[in-house]
């Protein structure tokens, strides 16, 4: 077979290492924000067996909303806001509050600068940030409002959050340009979300279900809970989020070429976590209430999966169970908080996803290893 020497040359481009190395990292990332797209119909099934059955449908369109109105809306507005230049319309680097007037619409140079998949795993996260809120409104938030809410979450607000931890030029980022320091020479250490994701999430549930009220018969003098219609459901959610963790927290090394130590030591840390996270919350309930909970140890798993997703990255196996573990003591705090405040968290969301949060949020402080800390955040970090 004979080829000319344009197209020697083009295939001597398309197979040379580097351009393989590429091609492995872009499949890693869109492959990774398959799984973490696939969280939504855990959350889907999670919310309709959490509620009764007269109202499944309806949390299962707010789950389609989520998806649909966070895509357009992140392509709209929030990616520009999350990783756009700033206000001189220049390169990154000159705002480290927002983003500014580059890529709305994935214009202005987007493809040149950034690639597609790029796009696709964060708007991925977005939709989850907002979808967080879907159960624990349930039952009693109109559709048209609702709707609102997602478009100026994955517009809007969680995108800023984004721009603060995870862009280049955020003002509390890790990942600083060569030659500069971060904040209190180490930065946020929010490896896949535990504050940037789902901190937002879970603050914008607990406040939506403070607001709305509870659900009639849930407090007062004849209050009993609201129990869900399906359980097999909940556990079916809880297994696709677990599953589409490995996404959110192996995915975002955002690299599998040279990244692949990382990604599988978050793997590891991730399991231990959720399983730590489980058995914690099964015989804690116990304790309190003296029966095996099933949906308790479902939300166990889930609390040891937020609290590790900070920290995921930068500590060892054994610090993964600890993290894990006491998650699951700060979510139950966290429940028992809200029903004290007689707010109605439907699925228990803000205690899953704001309490369990913060905690993990504050987990890399006690436990990171510097040898993980320069493996995920790069050889810069000396003074770790």
């Amino acid at each position: 077979m004979n080829f000319t020497t344009d197209e020697l040359a083009f295939l001597d481009a398309r197979y040379a290492p580097a351009s393989v190395a590429f091609a492995l990292d872009t499949h890693w990332v869109l492959y990774c924000g398959v799984l973490v797209l696939l969280m939504q119909a855990g959350f889907a099934m999670l919310c309709a067996g959490s509620i009764r059955a007269k109202n499944a449908q309806n949390i299962l369109l707010k789950n389609l909303m989520d998806a649909c109105v966070g895509a357009t809306w992140f392509w709209a507005t929030g990616y520009a806001f999350a990783y756009g230049s700033g206000e001189d319309g220049k390169k990154a680097g000159t705002n480290k509050f927002i983003g500014g007037n580059k890529y709305f619409f994935l214009a202005n140079g987007y493809e040149g600068d950034s690639g597609f998949h790029d796009w696709f795993f964060q708007f991925a996260f977005a939709a989850t940030a907002a979808t967080i809120v879907s159960g624990a409104v349930a039952e009693r938030c109109s559709m048209g409002a609702y709707a609102g809410y997602s478009a100026v979450l994955t517009g809007f607000v969680y995108p800023v959050v984004v721009h603060w931890i995870w862009s280049g030029d955020g003002f509390l980022t890790a990942f600083v340009p060569e030659g500069k320091t971060p904040w209190l020479k180490v930065g946020v250490v929010d490896f896949a979300g535990c504050g940037v994701v789902h901190m937002v999430g879970g603050a914008a549930a607990g406040i939506g279900a403070a607001i709305l009220g509870p659900r009639l018969g849930r407090f007062g003098p004849n209050a009993k809970p609201i129990n869900g219609h399906s359980m097999p459901l909940v556990v079916l959610g809880t297994f696709l989020l677990w599953v589409g963790w490995y996404g959110f927290n192996p995915g975002s090394t955002l690299c599998i070429v040279g990244c692949d130590a990382v990604a599988a030591k978050v793997a590891v840390t991730t399991t231990l976590a959720a399983a730590a996270g489980g058995l914690t919350n099964l015989f804690l309930h116990y304790q309190l209430s003296h029966v095996y909970d099933v949906a308790e140890m479902c939300n166990g798993v889930l609390a040891g999966l937020v609290s590790i997703t900070s920290a995921c990255a930068v500590v060892e196996p054994w610090a993964a169970v600890v993290i894990g573990l006491i998650g699951a003591f700060v979510y139950t705090g966290g429940s028992l908080l809200l029903v004290k405040l007689e707010i109605d968290d439907a699925v228990n969301a803000a205690p899953v996803h704001y309490f369990a949060g913060a905690w993990g949020l504050l987990a890399p402080a006690l436990f990171a290893r510097p040898y993980n800390m320069r493996a995920a955040y790069g050889l810069s970090l000396i003074h770790i």
